[in-house]
């Protein structure tokens, strides 16, 4: 629905509307374009809070749709939205994702094998060799590095990876088209060549401070975990930390001695779960089950539109085994009709034969 993306721009700006209610908006008014185009008596039948409805009403005769689409185009920059088939799959199911990404570089399929590696700006030298060396060989065993494009262990993390010939992402807590810090700015090219720069804010957001904590829970919803390289225990890097365990991704640290106050956040991290890092090995290890078990939701969104019986079938299915002869009762299907269902569940790794004629579901 490319004819929406103006429209997702245009909602993203509105103080108040998330993707809960531009979704509402939608469903509503039966596309994103009405609902622009409607009259405040119309909106009001959304009982939109009054807040909500006053800064939309303000904002629409403030912007050209257009114009801002033309622009976006002039700074080489992609509207990415939840309604693209690019929008970052492992973004778009957290509870809170980004209406648009601004985009400058290339989003690929091959980005969904990622991790985050974020820490201290204020890095210590065996910390910055660390970040750099864990970025070059997570590269070369094909992992996209995610981080913030910051001083510290985030340039460490992406300039390891650009070294490692693989890719990494830099998400912005500023518009797409202002780097901080500004001594980055080559780096941030390199990386549009090799990746990607990414932000949820309109061109031009300077860097403010209340925007990292928001640019923070996209790094982790981009990733399938995120590794805490060096942290004091007062960091931003504890914040991505904590999302990401909100957003039910790993959590890797790799322990400091109790000499560096500037780990002592990772010994923190380590003390309440996080998993301890002492080579790639141990995050390898951790994510191709990851990978396995992303693929098999993938698969089971698609059966979910594309074959109605399946994604009934595949409901039944949890991790305690279920008989044939209880799906054939909740289901009303003839048995043989629910036993071939759960043949092709199988043979697509969805769903397991654990007993006779008992089955459970894989994911």
């Amino acid at each position: 629905m490319s004819e929406e993306r103006r429209y997702w721009l245009g909602f993203s700006r509105v103080p108040g509307i998330g993707v809960q209610r531009a979704n509402d908006l939608r469903r509503a008014f039966g596309s994103l374009e009405a609902a622009w185009g409607a009259n405040e008596r119309e909106l009001a039948t959304v009982r939109l809070p009054e807040f909500v409805l006053k800064n939309l009403m303000g904002f629409r005769h403030k912007i050209n749709l257009d114009g801002e689409m033309r622009r976006l185009d002039a700074l080489g920059v992609r509207l990415a939205t939840l309604d693209d088939s690019d929008y970052p799959y492992l973004l778009r199911n957290i509870t809170n994702p980004p209406m648009v990404l601004y985009v400058r570089g290339s989003l690929t399929a091959a980005d969904q094998r990622s991790l985050a590696m974020v820490g201290t700006r204020k890095a210590t030298r065996l910390g910055k060799d660390t970040a750099r060396k864990f970025g070059t060989e997570l590269a070369q065993q094909g992992v996209t590095i995610v981080s913030g494009l910051a001083q510290g262990i985030d340039y460490e993390a992406h300039t390891g990876a650009l070294e490692g010939h693989g890719r990494t992402i830099a998400v912005l807590g500023s518009g797409i088209d202002v780097i901080y810090p500004r001594q980055h700015a080559r780096l941030a090219e390199t990386i549009c060549q090799n990746g990607a720069l990414v932000s949820e804010f309109a061109p031009g957001t300077p860097p403010e401070g209340a925007n990292f904590p928001r640019r923070n829970r996209i790094i982790s919803g981009l990733s399938q975990g995120v590794l805490v390289v060096e942290a004091p225990l007062r960091s931003g890097a504890l914040i991505t930390a904590t999302a990401a365990g909100e957003q039910g991704r790993e959590v890797f640290a790799i322990p400091a001695s109790l000499s560096n106050p500037f780990g002592f956040g990772c010994n923190r991290l380590i003390q309440d779960g996080a998993k301890l890092v002492m080579d790639v090995a141990d995050i390898l290890n951790e994510m191709l089950p990851i990978t396995e078990r992303q693929q098999m939701r993938e698969v089971a969104e698609q059966i979910s539109a594309d074959s109605p019986i399946e994604a009934q079938i595949l409901g039944y299915l949890r991790g305690d085994p279920v008989h044939i002869d209880e799906i054939a009762r909740m289901s009303s299907l003839p048995v043989s009709e629910v036993l071939g269902v759960l043949t092709l569940l199988e043979l697509k790794g969805l769903a397991q034969c654990v007993a006779p004629m008992q089955y459970c579901g894989t994911i």
